[in-house]
């Protein structure tokens, strides 16, 4: 029986970065280009100023299954940004994603931040479904790519 179980990871594990590759590739086919130019490193996910989970397929592929999902998130002040929210076309459409959120804004608010922000853009449909079913609202654009046509900025309070 397959089952999705989320754990913490650091960003610069091997497989993790075969993942991001991927969300990248992703972005890329969805706006061209390198996909995302946003700034990242992998201590912007240490805590307690921030902190990396993946989705795991476990049962068919045995204990340390195929990473199927990401996300991350870096602490801006007291907001928590959200950062390479991902899941592979393969897993999509079985609650990875918002199992995932809900895993970034318990950890979010366990280190004291009180609302997430994210940033994602108008070629991403489900992102934006997703986000507005969870209960995140429209702001003011911000971060790398503020000012650039189709971007959409997003927050939840979660204290």
């Amino acid at each position: 029986m397959v089952q999705i179980k989320i754990r913490q990871a650091r960003y610069d594990e091997p497989a993790v970065v075969e993942l991001v590759a991927e969300n990248m590739r992703d972005l890329s086919e969805r706006y061209g280009g390198t996909g995302d130019d946003t700034p990242i490193a992998a201590a912007d996910f240490l805590p307690p100023d921030g902190a990396f989970f993946v989705a795991v397929r476990t049962g068919d592929d045995g204990p340390d299954g195929r990473l199927v999902g990401s996300a991350g998130w870096r602490r801006h002040g007291t907001d928590a940004e959200l950062k390479r929210m991902f899941t592979l076309s393969a897993a999509r459409g079985h609650g990875v994603a918002r199992r995932m959120l809900a895993v970034i804004e318990e950890s979010a608010r366990d280190a004291g931040c009180t609302r997430v922000i994210l940033e994602t853009g108008d070629k991403q449909p489900e992102a934006i479904a997703l986000y507005l079913s969870a209960g995140y609202e429209r702001i003011e654009d911000f971060g790398y790519y503020q000012g650039h046509e189709g971007v959409l900025s997003y927050a939840k309070k979660i204290l």
